[in-house]
């Protein structure tokens, strides 16, 4: 059997390294995206400006010809933002379209028709709480806009899957435990938070078919 490949956005950042961890002890290949000049030596990272649709097209080419083919996505790069619907304008907006929805779309297009053609693969999004229920995100209105395209998205990509090969999830974290938000948030319980490693697990038993109706931080064709 070939070895399989997962592709990983922001795989220098909290949830990315924990998902590269993941699949390097499955002895997956490995390629994913940063935003540093700085990555790790051990897998092969591309610096990309995912909100270039060109680049990240370019970058995805590079993947498919060093690799043959991508198995799996699990694209992990995002922003957040606090900001109510009076102080919230167009331009925060778009910076959070940007970041949680372009860099994932932007992914997401050519890696569909890879695996189009490939007719198997499977795109993991990070989805969040106010993006599945946008009445959860009065106070973090670009977040929660953002994020909800997410669910769109996947949810146009699965409408084909019976064709195509190809399917769509959206992992629903409620807060990642990691140093910047116990910083961020140092009152918290922080026993309540969801660990990377845990999320990354879950990531790689879905795409094992290895999964559990209890395991609810994994949204697939319906939303309810």
């Amino acid at each position: 059997m070939a070895q399989q490949t997962v592709l990983i956005s922001g795989i220098t950042g909290n949830l990315g390294k924990a998902v590269a961890q993941y699949f390097s002890g499955k002895s997956w290949q490995i390629t994913g995206t940063s935003h540093k000049e700085t990555a790790p030596d051990n897998f092969d990272t591309v610096v990309v400006d995912l909100t270039d649709e060109g680049a990240a097209e370019k970058y995805v080419t590079h993947a498919v010809h060093k690799f043959q083919s991508i198995d799996v996505a699990v694209l992990t790069v995002g922003g957040f933002a606090m900001g109510n619907l009076a102080n919230t304008n167009i331009r925060d907006l778009e910076k959070l379209l940007k970041l949680n929805f372009e860099t994932a779309y932007n992914l997401a297009r050519p890696l569909w028709q890879h695996m189009k053609n490939h007719k198997k693969g499977k795109i993991f999004f990070i989805g969040s709480g106010q993006g599945l229920n946008t009445q959860k995100g009065k106070d973090v209105v670009a977040y929660s806009l953002s994020k909800s395209l997410l669910f769109q998205l996947a949810n146009i990509i699965n409408a084909e899957k019976a064709e195509t090969g190809v399917e769509a999830f959206v992992v629903v974290p409620s807060v990642i435990d990691t140093v910047q938000n116990r910083e961020a948030m140092p009152d918290a319980d922080f026993s309540q938070w969801q660990k990377p490693e845990d999320i990354a697990g879950i990531i790689g038993r879905y795409t094992g078919g290895q999964t559990s109706e209890k395991e609810i931080l994994i949204v697939k064709d319906e939303l309810s």
